[in-house]
């Protein structure tokens, strides 16, 4: 398992997370996505970018009447990426990985208890 940076930065996470709750095969158009997420148009638009160019996710150009639309879906890389990291997250939440995010690669615990308040 790899902790992956490109999907861990939060509005990335966001997106992958909405696009894998739709399902293997689903796509949801643009706006709709912009206005789930509360994000400009090109803030989306940078971040899908990225993805896009990893091939985690798939835009689709066409026309709905006469007006320019672009869908967007998760790919099957994107879809076994987005997994994979959440594996990770967990594995390091549940203490079972220290180093599942390439960090304290030296055998020292990666997760430390929290100290209690007073």
């Amino acid at each position: 398992m790899a902790f992956d940076e490109l999907i861990h930065q939060p509005t990335r996470l966001r997106i992958m997370a909405f696009l894998a709750r739709l399902g293997p095969d689903a796509e949801v158009e643009f706006g709709r996505l912009q206005k789930s997420l509360g994000l400009t148009e090109g803030n989306l638009s940078r971040h899908l970018s990225k993805l896009e160019a990893a091939g985690y996710v798939r835009l689709k150009k066409g026309y709905r009447g006469r007006r320019p639309r672009t869908w967007v879906r998760l790919t099957g890389k994107g879809r076994d990426a987005f997994y994979a990291h959440l594996e990770v997250l967990e594995a390091i939440v549940r203490g079972e990985e220290a180093d599942a995010a390439g960090r304290d690669q030296g055998g020292e615990q990666g997760l430390r208890p929290r100290p209690s308040p007073g």
